[in-house]
C-alpha cells in the first residue's frame, strides 16, 4: 500500500463544519471553484469531496481509507467499515411521515417516497404494508400529497415536516456524522499509525470545544477547603505565587459547569479568575 491516506469529505451542509474541524486540527485546505480534490497541507493525505450517499461503500471497497459519513448512509448501504468515532455533527432522526389526519394504512397500497431504499423497504415489510416505492433525489417532502402517501426522510427539528403538514408516523433510526475507516487500511502498519494520529488530533479538537481553561489565585488559608471541591480532568495545576501570596491554580472544566462554578469559586476565596477557550485537549 502507498504511503498516502485517502480522505473523503462530504459535500453539502456538512462540508463547512468538517473543514473547520480539520483546520482547527492543523490541516489547511484550499480549493478553487468546482475542484473536488482540494489541496491539504499534510502531504501524506489526499482529500476528495464526494456526495454523502457515495462515501460509506467507497470506504468499504478501499478506494477511500477514511471518511466523514452519516450513520444513516452507512446503514442504508450496509457498509462494512470500521467506525472510529461519533463526532455528533448533524444529529437527525430518520422518520416515516404522513399528512396529519392520515388514513388507515392497512388493506390499501400506499406510495412511499424516499432516498433510503433499503431502510425504507425493510421498515415497510416489517410493518406488513402494501406499498409502491418511489426513489426520490432530495426534497422528499414535496411528494406529499399528490405523488406519495408517506415519505421516509431525515429530520433534525421537525420544522420542515410541520411546515408541509406532516406528522411522524414512526422513527426508524438516529443518525449523526461518524469518522469511518476501511478495515484493510487498518491492517497496514503505516496507514494504521497515520489514521490513529489523525484520530487523536480530531478528538483533541472536540474535547477542547467542550471545555474552558480557568485560572485563579487562591490564598494559602483557603486552599485546603477549595482544592478537593474543584472539577478538573485529573487534578488541578498548582503553582506558588511570587512573594508567598498564595497559589495560582489552573483547571480544565466542562463548559456546562462554568455558570455555577464561577460564583462558587468567588464565594470560596478565589480571586483574579480568568476563563479561556481551549483549542485542543489531549488526555
Amino acid at each position: 500500500m502507498s504511503n498516502k491516506i485517502k480522505l473523503a469529505i462530504p459535500k453539502g451542509r456538512l462540508y463547512d463544519e468538517v473543514v473547520k474541524l480539520l483546520e482547527d486540527a492543523g490541516f489547511q485546505l484550499s480549493k478553487n471553484g468546482r475542484c473536488y480534490r482540494p489541496y491539504i497541507s499534510d502531504k501524506e493525505i489526499e482529500v476528495k469531496i464526494m456526495k454523502p450517499q457515495n462515501i460509506p461503500k467507497l470506504v468499504e471497497l478501499g478506494s477511500q481509507d477514511i471518511a466523514f459519513a452519516g450513520y444513516d448512509w452507512i446503514v442504508e448501504q450496509d457498509a462494512d467499515v470500521k467506525e472510529l468515532m461519533d463526532l455528533k455533527f448533524n444529529p437527525v432522526k430518520l422518520v416515516a411521515a404522513m399528512p396529519k389526519g392520515k388514513a388507515k394504512l392497512k388493506n390499501k397500497k400506499i406510495r412511499v417516497a424516499s432516498e433510503y431504499e433499503k431502510i425504507s423497504k425493510q421498515f415497510l415489510e416489517k410493518e406488513s404494508l402494501d406499498y409502491i416505492f418511489i426513489k426520490s433525489f432530495g426534497a422528499t417532502e414535496v411528494f406529499i400529497p399528490e405523488d406519495a402517501d408517506m415519505i421516509i426522510d431525515n429530520s433534525s427539528t421537525g420544522k420542515t415536516l410541520q411546515e408541509n403538514g406532516l406528522m411522524v408516523f414512526k422513527e426508524l433510526l438516529s443518525s449523526s456524522t461518524r469518522l469511518i475507516a476501511n478495515k484493510d487500511s487498518l491492517k497496514d502498519s503505516w496507514k494504521k499509525k497515520k489514521i490513529e494520529d489523525f484520530l487523536m488530533l480530531i478528538k483533541s479538537i472536540l474535547e477542547g470545544r467542550k471545555r474552558y481553561l480557568i485560572e485563579m489565585n487562591v490564598a494559602e488559608d483557603k486552599m485546603e477547603k477549595l482544592i478537593p471541591l474543584l472539577p478538573c480532568m485529573k487534578s488541578p495545576t498548582i503553582a506558588k505565587l511570587y512573594g508567598n501570596q498564595g497559589y495560582a491554580i489552573k483547571i480544565a472544566v466542562e463548559k456546562e459547569k462554568v455558570g455555577k462554578l464561577i460564583p462558587f469559586l468567588k464565594e470560596n476565596g478565589a480571586t483574579d479568575i480568568l476563563v479561556f477557550n481551549l483549542k485542543k485537549v489531549i488526555p
